[in-house]
């Protein structure tokens, strides 16, 4: 990473890379940062890691050269104050359907007077050593991102870029084409159509959007969109698909 912080190249709309990070083990994690990714993305939210895992899975992404981003398990506080304690940079916020909700967001993540957070010896502050430094400072560093994924999202998209201290709006098609009932005829027009309204509202704001992606195959549209962060599968998914090419490549054809 640059000199730059990561919120700033967050909010700012420069191009930054990422994956999911579901298995629960700090090698894994590593691994996955040393691929050269901007962040990863430790998914709290849907998959087996444990509060107690977080701070070591961050230590590991840190070790790999990569940002570490934690997806909670909803827009809690307490879930929030954790992660950051840990030393994450970055946190996104699931199902955030309303500007009151992505209010709630920013008063978790920011410190007084921005916001609620409460100050603790963690190890983003180095246990308590760098206690007024951190706090000084956390505020202009932690990139929050709210992800929208329901329709009611969608109708209530305008408001929830306006509200000060969001700084990306990442969007969550798996659920939202769920919440759309989108999984039909037209289903897919659907989705990208409600997708475009999003980032057309959120740049019309000034906010930077993100995307997830089960591959990278069609990125470069969604880039020239007005996309700016992508996440791409997961360190689960990346597994499966290289483990099934490979067995595909060593498997006797059937004219062997």
């Amino acid at each position: 990473m640059s000199q730059t912080s990561f919120r700033e190249r967050g909010r700012s709309g420069q191009p930054l890379n990422g994956t999911f990070a579901a298995i629960p083990h700090p090698v894994a994690v590593e691994v996955i940062a040393r691929a050269g990714l901007d962040f990863l993305c430790i998914d709290w939210e849907h998959s087996q890691i444990s509060r107690g895992e977080i701070e070591n899975l961050v230590r590991a992404a840190e070790a790999g050269g990569a940002v570490a981003m934690v997806r909670v398990p909803g827009n809690n506080a307490e879930a929030i104050a954790a992660v950051l304690d840990s030393g994450a940079e970055g946190v996104l916020v699931p199902r955030v359907s309303s500007a009151e909700e992505a209010e709630a967001a920013v008063r978790a993540t920011r410190y007084p007077p921005d916001g609620e957070r409460g100050a603790g010896p963690g190890r983003a502050s180095r246990y308590g050593y760098d206690i007024a430094d951190y706090v000084a400072t956390a505020n202009a560093k932690i990139l929050l991102c709210v992800q929208v994924e329901t329709v009611r999202a969608v109708e209530n998209i305008e408001a929830i870029a306006a509200v000060e201290g969001v700084d990306l709006v990442f969007i969550g098609p798996g659920d939202l084409a769920v919440s759309m009932g989108a999984f039909g005829p037209g289903g897919t027009e659907r989705l990208e159509a409600a997708i475009e309204t999003v980032i057309a509202a959120c740049r019309s704001a000034g906010k930077a959007v993100g995307l997830f992606r089960p591959s990278a195959a069609d990125v470069p549209r969604w880039r020239d969109a007005g996309v700016s962060l992508f996440v791409v599968a997961s360190d689960t998914m990346l597994l499966g698909a290289s483990a099934a090419s490979m067995a595909k490549a060593i498997s006797p054809t059937s004219s062997d």
